[in-house]
């Protein structure tokens, strides 16, 4: 069986744009295009010489079905250049970049443009059950008296809209919104209040350093909207939170005892990510200069109504797999779903009881050093655009090692529906 190494040779990703209540200025292929442009720019080689595009993405919008073949002829890849869509809920931009490591591993391809955008902002709104079944008869009806009887059968309830974006962050199983799978493991682990936010307001405050000392121009293509505005940094990015501030915000997800906060989550969010990934073969033959490789990926399911442990489960599987200990890892990026969720793993790695009974080892993993850990922010700052995230991570990753002189590192995500996505990463 053929087994190419696969390394990640460029990347960029747009500034994550928070939703504001109202239709976002870029559509989600428009955002895969600003990323994936200077990405293609700084190839020595046509964009027609890709193999294969593939882009993760949760909720594309009605005229982009299979998205990735959109952007890709958008792009200039030309029609002869395949492209899919994957869908993993919140990893869907680290399954496109798994997906592309697999089919560059067994020799299926040699480059492969992979990664994810959302538009959260831009999540349809529907009719309900109701009203579609209203339009129905009134569509069916033969006569001008037969449409009249038929429209007026109208009620107002008839006209509640279906806010798709709500429907996509709640699990139809467990009847759990993902705020309140988020407050299920802050009372599993006793993760305070207080905790929570401090942890948030950390996620800002390294964001907030990391733009301010130049880390971020090489990871970032500024986007440019119609109006004339352009944006860089990530509009969630709160440099004045503080806090007192953070203390006063209401829980969302549970109104009598909760925790969680909009302050302590993170963001609604439009965003992309974009990676070009290569076998060694193409690497040498383009000469192209290595972020890093991709050493492997692992995947695990857990209960729906802890989903923010994925991640506890998905990193074990993928170290015992690599042989790679906790201690080993230079750095990790954990997707910042909720402050809740981020504590909660670190728990479950330090604990004896969760090691034995739930992920079957004889020791703990024991937790990541807290300066190892989203050491410039996450989502809870910068945001969460779902078919992004998994994108970003790996992306930001690989840049964070090679300014630390390399090493070992991971990135991984919660995945709605409970699961959990990990990628080993050398640089």
């Amino acid at each position: 069986m053929v087994t190419n190494k696969v390394f990640v040779v460029d990347g960029a990703r747009t500034p994550f744009l928070r939703a504001e209540g109202k239709l976002g200025p870029f559509s989600a292929a428009d955002l895969a295009l600003a990323a994936g442009r200077p990405v293609l720019a700084r190839m020595p080689f046509a964009p027609s010489a890709i193999d294969e595009v593939i882009v993760g993405c949760v909720i594309p919008a009605p005229d982009e079905a299979n998205i990735a073949r959109i952007i890709s002829l958008r792009l200039g890849c030309g029609e002869q250049v395949p492209a899919f869509t994957v869908q993993r809920n919140c990893a869907s931009g680290l399954q496109a970049v798994a997906s592309a490591s697999e089919r560059i591993t067994l020799g299926y391809s040699d480059i492969v443009l992979a990664g994810g955008t959302e538009a959260m902002s831009r999540a349809p709104v529907q009719w309900n059950a109701a009203m579609v079944t209203w339009l129905a008869g009134v569509m069916r009806a033969r006569t001008g008296f037969a449409r009249l009887k038929a429209m007026a059968g109208i009620r107002p309830a008839y006209l509640k809209p279906v806010f798709t974006l709500l429907l996509g962050l709640s699990d139809p199983l467990v009847k759990l919104s993902m705020g309140q799978t988020a407050e299920v493991l802050a009372h599993r682990f006793s993760i305070t209040r207080e905790q929570q936010d401090t942890y948030s307001q950390q996620s800002h405050e390294r964001l907030a350093a990391a733009f301010d000392a130049g880390h971020m121009r090489g990871e970032i293509a500024t986007l440019y909207d119609t109006r004339g505005q352009h944006f860089f940094e990530d509009t969630g990015l709160r440099r004045n939170s503080s806090p007192e501030k953070l203390a006063k915000l209401k829980p969302v997800f549970d109104r009598g005892y909760g925790s969680v906060t909009a302050g302590n989550s993170s963001q609604v969010t439009d965003g992309a990510a974009m990676l070009m990934l290569a076998s060694e073969t193409a690497v040498e033959r383009h000469k192209l200069p290595v972020m890093g490789e991709v050493v492997g990926h692992a995947w695990a399911g857990v209960d729906p109504r802890q989903m923010g442990l994925g991640p506890a489960h998905a990193v074990a599987k993928l170290l015992q797999r690599h042989g790679v200990a906790m201690s080993d890892l230079v750095h990790m990026e954990l997707n910042e779903a909720f402050a809740a969720q981020v504590l909660a793993c670190q728990a479950a790695w330090a604990s004896p009881d969760y090691a034995r009974d739930e992920l079957h080892m004889a020791e703990p993993l024991g937790s990541i050093d807290i300066e190892r850990l989203n050491p410039e922010g996450g989502a809870i700052a910068c945001g969460h655009p779902v078919g992004a995230s998994g994108a970003r991570l790996v992306l930001h990753l690989l840049h964070t090692l090679k300014r630390k002189g390399g090493g070992t590192g991971v990135a991984t995500l919660c995945i709605g529906g409970g699961q959990g996505g990990a990628m080993l990463l050398q640089a």
